[in-house]
């Protein structure tokens, strides 16, 4: 996971249709809050909008395809998922409690809370996941507000992921123990076999790039292979945590 940085202007969508359809949101719980709170009304969404094309096209230049959690270039395998950071529809605090509603209905269409993810982070791993290190700061309605939450899953386009996690060869670990990064990569299944799997195939292929160019001093090969090793670091590279980890543990200076 590394540091996402969302353009500051909304996509349309959001700012018209997706305004309105929050304002209906918002009056519809203040009209039967009780109904809502219990479950027996539930909130309709309209996926066209916070799923619409350019909402997901915004939202995957802005993570190069990348799936916002585990980095793995989407596209080219699915269609990938818009996903909440905080759920609308219905929250658990943790994996085995029961879901709780309403959830942060009001963030539907909420450009801030949204981002471009693979199914398998977001259907099998995340769902309705939503852990508060304090729960009885929740934000349970509209009238509440968010910031006086502390989230124990990193927010990427609000810090930097590097301050909780980090990797060690291809495994995902917390940085000093780090309870949030612990709990993001458990979450998220962020050091799940098969994505594992894939990250050490690309950490193997880089070290070996760099292990040739170290036989081919001077040569046009040198200089392309440090070209390859240096877009795999940029915030376009697939499994780019990784490949800085990597470079700062085992390379340093080898790109100075």
């Amino acid at each position: 996971m590394i540091r996402l940085h969302r353009p500051a202007q909304a996509p349309d969508i959001l700012t018209s249709e997706g305004a309105v359809r929050t304002r209906q949101l918002c009056a519809q719980f203040n009209a039967d809050r009780a109904a809502y709170q219990r479950g027996t009304i539930r909130f309709e969404f309209d996926p066209g909008i916070y799923g619409g094309d350019s909402v997901k096209g915004a939202l995957m230049g802005m993570q190069h395809d990348k799936c916002c959690f585990c980095e793995a270039k989407v596209p080219h395998i699915s269609s990938g998922d818009v996903e909440h950071y905080r759920p609308k529809a219905g929250f658990r605090q943790q994996e085995e409690h029961d879901l709780e509603r309403p959830g942060y209905y009001w963030l539907a269409y909420d450009w801030e809370n949204l981002f471009f993810c693979c199914e398998i982070c977001n259907r099998r791993h995340k769902k309705n996941l939503f852990s508060l290190a304090d729960p009885g700061r929740r934000a349970r309605t509209h009238n509440d507000p968010v910031a006086q939450e502390s989230p124990l899953f990193v927010n990427p386009a609000a810090e930097d992921p590097a301050l909780s996690i980090s990797v060690r060869d291809e495994v995902p670990v917390p940085v000093d123990g780090s309870p949030r990064g612990a709990a993001t990569i458990k979450a998220l299944g962020l050091d799940r076999e098969k994505l594992n799997e894939d990250r050490l195939q690309h950490l193997l292929q880089m070290r070996l790039i760099i292990a040739l160019t170290l036989l081919l001093p001077g040569t046009p090969e040198e200089r392309k292979a440090r070209e390859w090793v240096e877009r795999a670091r940029s915030d376009k590279g697939e499994y780019a945590a990784m490949v800085r980890a990597e470079l700062d543990r085992n390379h340093r200076g080898f790109l100075a």
